[in-house]
């Protein structure tokens, strides 16, 4: 049996989810894989990792995320709902703006991190991830009961995120609109070829460090469905030293070297985002007593005001040899077990590899560590996040 057989064969017998790019991605090659309960390509023919990497921080690469779960929230009650599963403050986030920020338990650990964008004083447009789909809604709605004005439904839709250096120039062929007056942090609805008059989301980020944007195109016929393909394929096969289809293995370590988060890895809900060294997602105008209305407040405040409660923080290591995975332990020079591996790839940016951990608050950027890999101490370096600087488009 082929290897491409198989692959099919494996994904009917445990009944895979597919995004609606999924045909085009086996006729591109895609190697699929099962991924959060979805059949996703991890890579392509012809791509290696380090290919496919290294192109998206020079050129440009389409990730298929439609396996992200959509939420919409609207109602009089929505902005005090949110700000209760939230830390963020929704009176200062402008309209067509979004933010990154966590769903909280009531210890203040992280459900899931999330993407918020406002289009209305009481319309508001989420964006959350794959694997935590059953538990976020769940999670949602408990809370929502709770209030009274508050509609939340969630949707699919082919979700595509177009990321690298010339995102903008690929991206300008297909609509009227002017890009550049869309910054990082923003998102609107616009026209876009081939889609006619149908709106498009659009929002100017992505999870690579790269400039580029992320596009929510309806999909839930069979003729939006086949417009969303053709505008796929049309923007490969058009621009064919522009653009190529990019997989699951370096969306990873192009989110790694940025210094990004994975849920499951550097958060977790009996992680705190102050403990995971993202207290800038707690504003200080959500820093009172009045204000900290969101779950774990009283823990989250207390780590704030008082840092000797945190005997870790989420910080970066540099290796070489064997990558360092997840849960490898970490040692200091005197054999003393200070930390964890989260996260490690090899670094086709930098070489050698690079980790996320959290390790002893006492440690030093700069200090040499000892890394359990393969049942050997190796050497490496704590260093600061992100190993590759973020090339957003700003003002």
């Amino acid at each position: 049996m082929s290897s491409r057989a198989a692959q099919r064969l494996y994904s009917t017998a445990v009944k895979l989810a597919r995004t609606p790019l999924y045909e085009s991605h086996v006729r591109l090659g895609g190697k699929m894989v099962p991924y959060a309960g979805f059949d996703m390509p991890v890579l392509y023919k012809d791509q290696s990792h380090i290919d496919s990497h290294n192109w998206v921080r020079s050129k440009v690469g389409l990730f298929d995320v439609s396996h992200m779960l959509q939420h919409n929230v609207s109602g009089k009650d929505s902005v005090e709902f949110l700000q209760k599963i939230t830390p963020i403050d929704l009176n200062s986030l402008p309209i067509g703006s979004f933010s990154l920020s966590v769903l909280l338990n009531e210890q203040g650990g992280v459900i899931d991190d999330c993407i918020i964008t406002k289009h209305g004083d009481y319309e508001y447009y989420i964006v959350t991830n794959a694997g935590c789909r059953d538990k976020d809604v769940e999670f949602i709605k408990k809370e929502a009961a709770n209030f009274g004005d508050v509609s939340h439904s969630t949707f699919e839709s082919t979700l595509l995120a177009i990321q690298g250096p010339k995102a903008a120039e690929l991206l300008q062929k297909f609509t009227n609109e002017d890009l550049s007056k869309i910054y990082f942090g923003q998102a609107k609805y616009l026209k876009l070829s081939p889609f006619g008059d149908s709106p498009i989301h659009l929002a100017r980020s992505g999870y690579t460090g790269e400039d580029g944007f992320e596009l929510s195109i309806p999909s839930s016929s069979e003729v939006e469905t086949k417009a969303s393909i053709l505008f796929f394929d049309s923007l490969i096969e058009e621009n064919p030293d522009l653009v190529k289809p990019i997989g699951l293995a370096a969306r990873d370590s192009l989110r790694l070297e940025a210094g990004m988060c994975l849920y499951g890895h550097e958060l977790a809900e009996d992680i705190t985002p102050v403990q995971a060294s993202l207290s800038w997602l707690i504003p200080k105008s959500r820093r009172t007593p009045e204000t900290a209305t969101f779950n774990g407040a009283s823990t989250i405040l207390s780590q704030l005001k008082d840092k000797t409660l945190l005997k870790t923080r989420r910080i970066g290591l540099a290796s070489k040899g064997p990558a360092p995975r997840d849960h490898n332990k970490i040692f200091n020079v005197d054999g003393e077990e200070i930390g964890y591996v989260t996260s490690g790839s090899p670094s086709p940016t930098l070489g050698g590899n690079v980790a996320q951990a959290y390790i002893n608050k006492k440690a030093k950027i700069g200090e040499l560590v000892k890394l359990e890999v393969r049942n050997k101490l190796r050497d490496a370096t704590i260093t600061k996040l992100p190993f590759v600087a973020s090339n957003l488009y700003k003002p």
